[in-house]
């Protein structure tokens, strides 16, 4: 959909109301004339919540009740992870542009029926990984294109998510049924900066994992109808004294997985969920020298060794990180105004549905393996006519990755 943008006002509808749903304040800022008009949630709770969030902006029960009451133009779909394969399809059959969460889906098979709809329907699909635009990610993208380590070789990344037992579980999230891994829920974001600044997708992946503390955690409750600020808190910690766990935990909070690129990069990525602080390190090492993040936010510094010489803790070259003190809504603003300015002025983005496809497929495989006596698998192709579909939209940042001749 191409259009005047100083003459569209883009109707936008927001799935589902939880805790994501607060990127869609940005939409109005984002671009003009854009405006939040309806919501869906199934809960009394999310409904609740919609009426605070987004005054006088009705609500429906699902997409069938939404679609058939109110002309929409694009959809925020911030429900949990299971639920996005089937209401992406159903928003871009009804000719509706498509803003994602990540993950694109829990599933490899799930991510290809989304893309494969999008191609079929000739759908704006747009996928939130919001980290690209992440002002660490984007100065470690400066640093590797200036050429200042050489050719990328290998990535390294080590991910302390001292948050782990707040955001992922005490609700649905640690039950492996509805999020499958958090390679998904959570790595996907480091994943998917992995393959942008290697300029690869993953083509075999090997995982490494267990549920090592909050399994043994037996305070638990349904949290039904609450969201995750309810319930945040620094002051619950140790893990190991966690409350109010989800009644069902069997996701892993320790993983480890393993990447060989179709460039040749080789990468590794690592996530521990009871660490006590809270924040990713990317080492990243070319032929010429290599980088280093000290802190992911203001404040923090990208570090550059591209002399020989022993340990140097100061590195020969140093970059402070601009953007928030924390967590990432500059990066959300960033992400919401490149998907309307996609879906209705047609300009390219930095991501891709297939480079999202690619941080599922690397994700959900090495859970796969992680699950199978550390087996690897192989990232099987796109088909040749929805990667191509995709490929005159997105800035050309790295390949599509192999697909079916």
């Amino acid at each position: 959909m191409t259009v005047d943008p100083a003459t569209t006002q883009p109707r936008v509808a927001v799935i589902g109301t939880g805790a994501r749903s607060v990127i869609a304040h940005h939409v109005p800022d984002a671009f003009a004339g854009a405006a939040v008009v309806a919501t869906v949630d199934p809960t009394p709770e999310g409904r609740a919540r919609s009426a605070a969030q987004f005054p006088g902006v009705p609500v429906y029960d699902d997409i069938p009740a939404l679609l058939a009451a109110d002309r929409v133009d694009a959809a925020i779909v911030t429900s949990p992870d299971d639920t996005h394969a089937d209401i992406a399809v159903a928003l871009l059959e009804a000719g509706v542009a498509v803003y994602l969460e990540k993950p694109l889906a829990t599933t490899l098979a799930d991510a290809d029926r989304v893309l494969v709809a999008a191609a079929e329907a000739g759908g704006t699909l747009y996928v939130g990984h919001n980290f690209r635009h992440a002002a660490v990610v984007r100065l470690m993208k400066q640093i590797i294109d200036r050429g200042e380590i050489g050719e990328v070789k290998t990535v390294w990344v080590r991910h302390f998510v001292g948050n782990g037992g707040d955001y992922y579980f005490k609700d649905w999230h640690a039950d492996r049924s509805r999020t499958n891994t958090l390679l998904l829920q959570k790595a996907s974001h480091d994943i998917d900066v992995v393959h942008y600044l290697s300029g690869g997708f993953t083509r075999r992946v090997v995982g490494m994992g267990d549920l090592m503390v909050y399994g043994d955690v037996t305070d638990r409750r349904d949290r039904r109808g609450e969201v995750m600020p309810d319930w945040f808190s620094f002051e619950n910690w140790p893990a190991a004294a966690s409350t109010g766990l989800n009644p069902v935990v069997d996701v892993e909070d320790v993983s480890m997985m393993m990447m060989t690129l179709d460039n040749g990069v080789l990468a590794s990525y690592e996530q521990c969920h009871f660490t006590p602080d809270y924040w990713r390190n990317y080492t990243v090492i070319g032929t010429e020298g290599r980088l280093e993040n000290v802190g992911d936010t203001a404040g923090g510094r990208v570090k550059v060794w591209n002399r020989r010489h022993e340990w140097a803790p100061d590195g020969d070259a140093e970059y402070a990180i601009e953007g928030v003190a924390s967590g990432h809504e500059d990066a959300d603003l960033s992400t919401m105004r490149e998907f309307l300015e996609h879906a209705f002025a047609g300009a390219p983005t930095v991501v891709s549905p297939v480079a999202a496809r690619a941080a599922v497929a690397a994700g959900a495989l090495a859970a796969d393996s992680m699950r199978d006596g550390s087996r690897p698998f192989d990232v099987p192709p796109l088909p040749t006519h929805v990667a191509e579909y995709f490929s005159a939209s997105h800035l050309p940042s790295q390949s599509l990755g192999r697909i079916d001749r």
